[in-house]
C-alpha cells in the first residue's frame, strides 16, 4: 500500500476512534487547527508525563516552570523574533497557493533520496545476504549519479539559506523545474519573507493598547526566569529548567495533519553550562535524547540525526532528531547549542544583570545554554504512525491494531463481561472499581466479545480482561494481550501486578 494511502487511513482512524478531531468541525473547520479527543488527550498527556518525569525525576539538577503565554513585547525584540523570525514564501500565480520556498526545495531533495533508496532496496532484495550496501552505494552508476545530483542541490540550497539569498532560492526552484502541486505549473512569483508571530493588543482602549505577541516558542519564558529559578532554587551550574506549554506560529504552509500547526505544544529544556563546556554538553544531550526516543521501542531504524546547514542566529551547533513518518524522515526534536545569546540579549534590553557567580572559578559570567526542544504534537504523530497496523488473521479475518507503547496507551485495560447477565456485569464492575485507582480502565458489555476485542485493539489497549461463568466459581479471569492476542487464565488477585509490570511509566524510564 502506498505511504500516502497509509497516512490517510491513520488520519481517518485518529478521528474515528477519538484521538484527533478537526477543530470547529461543525462550522467546516479551521485550517491547521485540531482538537484532541478522549483517547488522544490521554495519549498526549502520557507522552508529556514521560518527558517531564525523564527530565525532573532522573536529573537532580533539572527543575520545571510554567511561564505565561503573554510576555512583554520587548522580549521578542531582544530574542530576535521581531526581526528574524521569518519564512521564505513563494506564490504560484495560477493556483493562487502560497508555499514555503525552502520546503519545496527540501521536497525535491527528498525525491532524489527516494530514488537512491529504491535502487538500494532492489539490489538488497536481488543479492540477499551477500549484499554489500556500502560498496553498492559507491560503485553503482545510477546511485552515484543521483548522489552527486543530490549533493550539488543540497550545497546550493544550503548556501542560499545561509546567505538569505531569496533570488537564489527562486532560481533553484526554476532550475529544478519544481511545479505547484495544485496547478502543475511553474509560474512562480518572487520569494519574500513573512514573519510568523501572531499579534494582538493588550489594554482597555484602542489608543492605550499595547501590541503583544502570542509566544512562538516557550524557551524565552525560561530565559527571563533564569535568575528567579537559580536564586530561589539555589541552583549551581550545570542545571536545567524544563517547561511544557503552548506556542503559536502563523504557518502559511500548514500541512500533514498535526505535523505542522498554528497552535501547538512544546516540551523544552534549557540547560545552563559553563562557557567552553557547551560542546561536551551538546554531545551529551544529543545522545541522551535519542535514548529517550528509542526507549519507546518504535524501531531504532526509524530515527536519525540531521545536522543543520543553516544555523539560527543564536546557535553555534544544532542537530535534529528525525523520525520516519509515512511522508518521509521529519524533525521531531531539535538539540541546539544556543551560546549565551539569549541571556546576553535580555541583559542588554532589560538593563538588568543576568549572570552567574561561579564559586569554583570565583568569577561571574553569562552561562551558555544547551536546548532540547520537542514538539508534543509531532511526537504524538510519530507514536501513532509507527503503532498503526492492519493485520490479516487466520480464517480471513482482519483487525486494525495500535501497537502503542503500553505505558503511553490511553486505556491500560478493559474489563469485559462475557454476557450481560448471571451476575457477570456485577463481578466485572468490582474488578473495574479495584483497578481504576491505578490504571485507566474501561468497562464494556455491548456486542460479541470478538467485536469488543477489536475495538480495544483499535485504540491500543494493552490488556483485555474477560469475566465469564468460571470467574464466579474460582475468581479467575481471561487476560488477553493486545499484540500477540494470547489469552491466559489468571487470578483476579494477580491482575494488578501483571498489568502494572507492563504499563508502568517506570518501565520506560529505566530503559533510557
Amino acid at each position: 500500500m502506498a505511504q500516502d494511502d497509509v497516512f490517510k487511513k491513520i488520519v481517518s482512524h485518529a478521528k474515528e476512534y477519538g484521538f484527533v478531531f478537526p477543530s470547529s468541525e461543525i462550522y467546516d473547520g479551521l485550517s491547521a487547527v485540531y482538537d484532541y479527543g478522549q483517547n488522544g488527550v490521554e495519549l498526549k498527556n502520557n507522552i508529556k508525563r514521560y518527558w517531564w518525569e525523564s527530565m525532573t525525576l532522573l536529573h537532580d539538577n533539572i527543575v520545571g516552570i510554567d511561564s505565561a503565554i503573554f510576555m512583554h513585547p520587548t522580549i521578542w525584540k531582544a530574542s530576535g523574533h521581531v526581526d528574524a523570525f521569518n519564512d521564505p514564501l513563494i506564490d504560484n500565480r495560477d493556483s493562487k497557493k502560497r508555499y514555503r520556498a525552502d520546503v519545496l526545495i527540501e521536497d525535491a531533495i527528498a525525491k532524489i533520496d527516494e530514488k537512491i533508496e529504491k535502487e538500494v532496496a532492489k539490489a538488497r532484495k536481488r543479492f540477499g545476504e551477500s549484499f554489500d550496501e556500502a560498496l553498492y552505494r559507491q560503485t553503482n552508476p545510477r546511485v552515484a549519479e543521483n548522489v552527486a545530483k543530490r549533493e550539488a542541490l543540497h550545497q546550493r540550497f544550503a548556501n542560499a539559506m545561509n546567505a538569505g539569498d531569496l533570488e537564489e532560492l527562486r532560481q533553484i526552484i526554476i532550475d529544478q523545474e519544481i511545479v505547484c502541486p495544485i496547478s502543475g505549473t511553474k509560474n512562480w512569483t518572487e520569494v519574500r519573507q513573512f514573519n510568523l508571530m501572531f499579534k494582538t493588543e493588550m489594554g482597555s482602549t484602542a489608543d492605550g493598547a499595547m501590541t503583544v505577541y502570542l509566544r512562538p516558542e516557550t524557551a524565552q519564558g525560561i530565559f527571563v526566569n533564569y535568575l528567579n529559578v537559580q536564586k530561589t532554587g539555589r541552583m549551581r551550574i550545570p542545571f536545567g529548567i524544563a517547561q511544557i506549554g503552548k506556542a503559536f506560529r502563523n504557518e502559511i504552509v500548514a500541512r500533514q495533519f498535526i505535523f505542522r500547526m498554528r497552535e501547538f505544544e512544546q516540551m523544552e529544556m534549557q540547560f545552563f553550562v559553563r562557557p567552553g563546556s557547551e560542546m561536551e554538553w551538546f554531545k551529551h544531550w544529543k545522545e541522551w535524547r535519542l535514548r529517550w526516543h528509542k526507549a519507546l521501542g518504535l524501531g531504532d531504524r526509524k530515527y536519525r540525526y540531521h545536522d543543520h546547514e543553516k544555523l539560527a542566529h543564536y546557535a553555534n551547533a544544532a542537530t535534529d532528531i528525525e523520525f520516519e513518518m509515512p511522508f518521509g524522515f521529519k524533525e521531531v526534536e531539535g538539540i541546539h547549542s544556543r551560546t549565551n545569546f539569549d541571556l546576553s540579549q535580555h541583559e542588554k534590553f532589560s538593563s538588568k544583570k543576568i549572570q552567574y557567580f561561579d564559586p569554583e572559578l570565583n568569577e561571574s559570567y553569562t552561562p551558555y545554554v544547551i536546548e532540547t526542544s520537542i514538539g508534543v504534537d509531532r511526537m504524538f504523530l510519530s507514536v501513532l504512525c509507527s503503532s498503526y497496523e492492519e493485520q490479516e488473521l487466520e480464517g480471513g479475518d482482519k483487525r486494525v491494531v495500535l501497537h502503542l507503547p503500553a505505558a503511553l496507551a490511553p486505556v491500560k485495560c478493559a474489563v469485559l463481561p462475557l454476557v450481560k447477565k448471571d451476575g457477570l456485569p456485577e463481578k466485572a464492575r468490582e474488578i473495574v472499581d479495584d483497578l481504576k485507582f491505578d490504571f485507566t480502565t474501561h468497562y464494556e458489555e455491548k456486542d460479541a466479545i470478538g467485536r469488543r476485542y477489536r475495538r480495544q485493539d483499535a485504540i491500543g489497549t494493552p490488556f483485555c480482561i474477560t469475566v465469564d461463568h468460571q470467574t464466579l466459581e474460582d475468581n479467575t479471569v481471561t487476560l488477553r494481550e493486545r499484540d500477540s492476542m494470547k489469552q491466559t487464565r489468571v487470578a483476579i488477585a494477580d491482575l494488578h501486578k501483571l498489568i502494572h509490570d507492563q504499563v508502568s511509566l517506570n518501565s520506560l524510564l529505566r530503559r533510557i
